[in-house]
């Protein structure tokens, strides 16, 4: 039985509500789709996984607001039902020398906090970003309503910019090292 993860694509197409951090003409919501996008062709290629998008196409608009696009995200996973969930964001600080990866959990020493620290290595691997660590967030929303172990990856800072040319230039190296991650996480590599 493959293993299901759920995909979220951080945010909305610019333009609409929910629509993520814009920065130096990068667009979060443009950069998430596409990670994701390129996560989902790797975990479906490979017979072990079946994975699924919030937003399958660039101009899929999920909700009415933040709060319904939040739910909607969830929603889907959990009804799947999805074994795993993965939201993929970048980050905006106005400090532009603050940069890496940070991978955001709901609770310390559970799955979803082993899961966190393959895939912060696989990233950091692949795209040599800084390791910010794993942090514990309660309070957001998808990690605290899904019903698997779930992952709010900040694949970096679209201020930094190191972080925004990775971020431009790559995207399928972030999906690569989210994959790697998931393959340690199982044990496959």
């Amino acid at each position: 039985m493959a293993i299901k993860i759920y995909i979220d694509q951080g945010h909305n197409p610019s333009g609409n509500h929910n629509t993520g951090a814009v920065f130096n003409d990068l667009y979060e919501s443009e950069i998430n789709f596409q990670v994701g996008i390129y996560l989902e062709n790797l975990l479906n290629g490979d017979p072990r996984f079946d994975a699924r998008l919030s937003r399958p196409d660039p101009d899929t608009v999920l909700g009415t607001n933040n709060t319904t696009s939040l739910a909607a995200r969830v929603a889907m996973a959990n009804s799947w039902p999805a074994d795993y969930f993965i939201s993929i964001h970048c980050n905006v600080n106005p400090n532009p020398a603050i940069n890496g990866t940070e991978v955001y959990i709901y609770q310390y020493y559970t799955q979803a906090q082993w899961l966190a620290e393959q895939i912060m290595s696989g990233i950091t691997d692949m795209m040599g970003t800084k390791n910010n660590g794993i942090r514990e967030n309660p309070s957001l929303y998808v990690l605290r309503n899904a019903d698997m172990p779930a992952n709010l990856v900040e694949l970096g800072y679209l201020s930094n910019p190191l972080d925004a040319e990775k971020l431009r230039t790559n995207p399928y190296g972030f999906s690569y090292g989210i994959y790697l991650g998931i393959l340690r996480y199982f044990g496959f590599a």
